[in-house]
């Protein structure tokens, strides 16, 4: 049986429960702040993480080196190992990203992988779209999403700049 510990970040997106486990980093999720958040022990994978989160929310971190440990089918890790692949400042659609796994078909199950992404912001989840441009579908919801892609377009050193998306 595998051994958890966690550990809470207060971050401009709401608190982030970080869970670990002795492999690796194993889940991030988006709490409410109204929550009564409990007391963890420290844990020097989650401090490397809370470090990488708060480097990226402050504008200086594009990519994270951490280890991770997440479960999921062989074709979800396939899809979260595509999505380390978006680069930081960009956006993708659902449908981009199923043809570049190989089957343009499979966008319903690119997104349902998408949703069961346990490591939101790490394995940038956020970055993908609907085609027509619109947000859509966010486990943290998509006042989070449009966060997150705001604040990578504003410190994108790339090329192409994200659209500044609206939330209906």
């Amino acid at each position: 049986m595998k051994k958890f510990n966690k550990g809470i970040l207060k971050s401009p997106t709401g608190m982030l429960e970080i869970t670990a486990t002795e492999n690796g980093i194993s889940a991030i999720k988006f709490l409410d702040d109204s929550a009564s958040l409990p007391v963890y022990e420290m844990d020097e994978r989650i401090e490397q993480c809370k470090l990488q989160l708060c480097e990226y929310f402050e504008g200086a971190r594009f990519s994270f080196d951490i280890t991770i440990d997440v479960e999921g089918t062989e074709f979800q890790k396939k899809v979260w190992n595509e999505l380390l692949n978006i680069p930081f400042g960009q956006t993708q659609s659902y449908l981009e990203l199923a043809i570049r796994l190989g089957d343009k078909k499979s966008i319903r199950a690119v997104g349902l992988a998408n949703g069961k992404n346990p490591l939101p912001i790490i394995i940038p989840c956020h970055r993908i779209i609907g085609s027509n441009g619109s947000l859509i579908g966010y486990a943290g919801g998509l006042w989070r999403k449009k966060w997150l892609l705001d604040h990578e377009a504003k410190f994108s050193k790339s090329e192409k700049q994200l659209e500044i998306f609206q939330v209906e």
